[in-house]
């Protein structure tokens, strides 16, 4: 065989395994969601702060069934406070705060990075609504990162819900993130979620790609 044409199937195995590498890069991939920091209420808090039976107005969907409401409220710590804290509904059994570190640092409060609905422990915060006001005992997290994936796409990556992973993100600015909790529901849809903090030492925007690194 001859030089050039063996440099030439050369190129073209190679071209191959780069192309089926980024497919393959691609199948075990998300979407990123940044998430700002937010509160869920339950019924009780929800009526206390804006008004007996009170409802949210949903503004804009976010995970199936899940979605960001026009309600907002501000909330206090010994330090200081934030205003127009997004709620996001629906309602749950417990109310939840979630913020950044640095929000925190703020308001006086030191939230632990936990799982949504890990709240013992965790320190309480004062909320202020149009019609009232709460004190919640306990319920200020900053979020752990995590990634929702529905039945299918779990199945066909071959992970499952609980499930603690590592994730590539690429850029400039890319890493490989440590202890990202995988949630599998046949009500999720595929995303990633990290808060702004993180998506800004990223340099990355919603839309941007994770990919979950299989062994």
């Amino acid at each position: 065989m001859e030089k050039s044409q063996y440099a030439q199937e050369e190129f073209l195995r190679l071209v191959v395994k780069l192309v089926v590498d980024e497919l393959c890069k691609w199948e075990r991939s998300v979407p990123i969601g940044i998430s700002n920091r937010h509160i869920h209420l339950n019924r009780a808090d929800m009526d206390i702060l804006f008004g007996a039976g009170s409802e949210l107005t949903p503004v804009k969907d976010l995970q199936p069934g899940q979605y960001a409401a026009a309600e907002t409220v501000t909330v206090q710590g010994p330090k200081g406070e934030l205003k127009r804290v997004r709620v996001l509904g629906p309602l749950r059994n417990e109310s939840q705060l979630e913020i950044s570190i640095s929000d925190g640092f703020v308001l006086g409060v030191h939230p632990p990075v936990r799982e949504s609905g890990k709240l013992e422990g965790t320190p309480g915060i004062k909320v202020i609504g149009p019609k009232g006001e709460v004190e919640m005992k306990r319920g200020v997290i900053a979020a752990l990162r995590h990634i929702h994936l529905d039945l299918v796409t779990a199945e066909r990556m071959g992970v499952h819900d609980g499930q603690i992973a590592q994730v590539e993100i690429d850029g400039p600015r890319g890493a490989v993130l440590n202890n990202v909790l995988l949630r599998v529901s046949e009500k999720f849809a595929p995303e990633m979620h990290i808060d702004v903090e993180e998506a800004n030492a990223l340099g990355v925007k919603n839309g941007d790609r994770a990919y979950i690194i299989l062994d």
